[in-house]
């Protein structure tokens, strides 16, 4: 008797472990599949925009991915989204690394009726789903009004932009901010790639043709961090801000090296591309530009932030 007792109790419970697989699988292939194409892996900055996708994969229970080009070259990523285009996805959240070499890739989903949500990266493409990123423009104003804050008019300042596509928005921003304050602007160096030499040669430059400037605007943090190296070089004491918010340059407010700087929000960024996919999914209408903010970073909220940053990066 205790031995047909004992084969019904593990045949019950083989039972139970069975039925849950298959309606794991079950609940597995009905969940929306979603891939989301980065620029890279290899920068702070992309790291916390993945972990952004990955929570809202896990909150809005979506079956996705999320992958980028080792190299971060535009020929890796149009190989990539090839790729994509096979599997599918019922959505593809993409952040084009050069958005003029990369739509015609992206038509290709239009044609087969996959919606494409534009990430970090605005382009104006008439096909697009919806954009869900920073709002340039006023990224740019932000920075310009929060570094004229430091200065007087009549003062100069000077921008730095990296290699990036939507650079010309952010230094329209600030310039707009920077003259209205009567903050004259005595040089821009745009178009830097972001390696440390060519930043530190630009900023060398500015610092030897144009020893009046009081305050630098960068479009990135990486050239940001680059341009301050400099100046401490030598022996100078000049607001610079950023856009991104990574880590280091959160410290160097933390310490007291600087006051302030704006900051992106790639993690929202990342959530919330999940979420506005999930919605095109269901039929639901959606903006055509989500704007994800830009946030104000000094020393009474740098360590919240930092901490947050951390903990998503450990």
């Amino acid at each position: 008797m205790k031995k047909k007792l004992r084969i019904l109790l593990i045949s019950s419970l083989f039972l139970v472990i069975l039925i849950g697989c298959i309606v794991k699988f079950y609940r597995a292939e009905d969940r929306p599949k979603v891939v989301v194409v980065l620029k890279d892996f290899n920068s702070e900055y992309w790291e916390i925009t993945k972990a952004g996708v990955e929570k809202g994969f896990r909150d809005f229970e979506v079956d996705g991915k999320v992958i980028a080009p080792k190299d971060g070259t535009v020929e890796s990523q149009r190989d990539m989204l090839e790729n994509v285009l096979k599997e599918k996805p019922d959505v593809l959240i993409v952040s084009p690394t050069s958005p003029d070499r990369i739509i015609p890739v992206l038509e290709k989903f239009i044609k087969t009726n996959i919606p494409v949500l534009l990430l970090d990266t605005y382009d104006p493409w008439k096909d697009k789903t919806a954009y869900i990123g920073t709002d340039n423009l006023n990224l740019g104003r932000i920075a310009g009004e929060l570094l004229a804050s430091h200065l007087q008019p009549g003062d100069e300042a000077a921008l730095i932009g990296g290699d990036i596509p939507v650079i010309g928005k952010r230094i329209e921003g600030a310039k707009m901010s920077l003259e209205a304050a009567g903050i004259k602007i005595a040089t821009e160096k745009v178009g830097l790639s972001d390696h440390a030499e060519i930043t530190k040669k630009a900023m060398e430059t500015i610092l030897r043709d144009d020893p009046d400037v009081k305050g630098i605007i960068t479009t990135n943090d990486i050239v940001a961090v680059d341009a301050l190296k400099v100046i401490k070089d030598h022996g100078l004491k000049i607001p610079v801000i950023g856009a991104d918010g990574i880590i280091k340059m959160i410290k160097l407010i933390e310490d007291g090296t600087l006051t302030d700087t704006v900051a992106q929000n790639p993690y929202d960024m990342g959530y919330l591309s999940i979420e506005t996919a999930l919605k095109v999914i269901k039929g639901e209408d959606v903006k055509k530009n989500i704007d994800t903010g830009v946030d104000v970073i000094s020393q009474d909220n740098a360590k919240l932030k930092l901490d947050f940053l951390k903990g998503l990066l450990k």
